[in-house]
């Protein structure tokens, strides 16, 4: 099991124990945490990982988040246990998707501040989605990324189908899809599926060092990062432009922006507020 430094410490909406939430040193660490079923995702954990992702977000204390799984996978996505059982009582899907998975995958995404995925072992179908809807993914040498949902016989959901080919281009991202094999880590990189990979051993370590490295830096020019490339993707260039200056004038009166402009000036290194 990777040895995080982790306390429990649940929302006062959520009572659950499927999903740690743990704030230190500017770092929320939210961990699914259902090891014995490679952390598949059931309602109470979909409902308690949304309430984890809701809390990092509204949080000023929180500068940065870092996303993970207990045990030996990261996510094996949906719980096919349970939704097995919804689809003998006639229920299906019962509109997760829209009432738990994307609310998650735009919270990870649209988070004011950077998101780190630490992927320890499996990731696949929602698993492997919520992996790619975060800023940066570093990963173990024994990760492995599958789509899985043609094999189950489901269309992509939780975003993949816009994040796997921004990764990956559209013509990797259909192979991906359509054929579901798995892709373990070493082409996990090649692909650009992940930012960094490292050896097992490291992963914990290497991925709180990199969520509290983003945590001291300045936090807001970080959210116009994530903001300007978010309106890129799906805009023109003069759109782009537009953005960027509208986002440069909104960093240009943080006190993060004055501060490390005068600590340049005097040949001294920067300390980031968030502000």
């Amino acid at each position: 099991m990777v040895a995080w430094r982790i306390h429990v410490e649940i929302a006062r909406t959520t009572v659950s124990d499927t999903v740690l939430y743990d704030l230190t040193d500017g770092v929320a660490t939210i961990t699914l945490n259902r090891p014995d079923a490679m952390n598949s995702l059931t309602v109470e954990m979909k409902e308690a990982l949304g309430e984890a992702v809701r809390r990092a977000a509204g949080d000023d204390a929180v500068r940065a988040v870092l996303l993970t799984g207990a045990g030996r996978a990261f996510c094996a996505g949906q719980d096919l246990r349970e939704h097995a059982a919804n689809l003998a009582a006639g229920k299906g899907l019962d509109d997760t998707v829209r009432k738990h998975y994307n609310p998650v995958v735009e919270g990870l995404a649209g988070m004011p501040k950077p998101v780190v995925a630490a992927v320890n072992g499996v990731a696949a179908g929602a698993g492997a989605a919520l992996a790619f809807a975060c800023d940066l993914v570093i990963a173990s040498e024994k990760a492995s990324f599958a789509t899985a949902f043609t094999k189950i016989g489901l269309a992509p959901d939780s975003g993949m189908s816009w994040t796997l080919q921004r990764l990956v281009g559209r013509a990797k991202a259909a192979e991906l899809l359509l054929l579901a094999e798995p892709v373990k880590a070493p082409e996990a990189l090649e692909l650009g599926l992940v930012s960094r990979l490292v050896p097992a051993g490291e992963l914990a370590p290497a991925a709180v060092e990199l969520a509290r490295r983003l945590a001291a830096g300045p936090t807001r020019s970080y959210a116009a990062v994530k903001e300007a490339l978010s309106h890129a993707a799906s805009h023109d260039l003069t759109s782009s432009l537009e953005t960027e200056a509208v986002l440069q004038d909104r960093c240009e009166r943080t006190e993060d922006h004055r501060n490390a402009t005068e600590a340049f000036l005097k040949k001294e290194q920067p300390v980031f507020q968030g502000r």
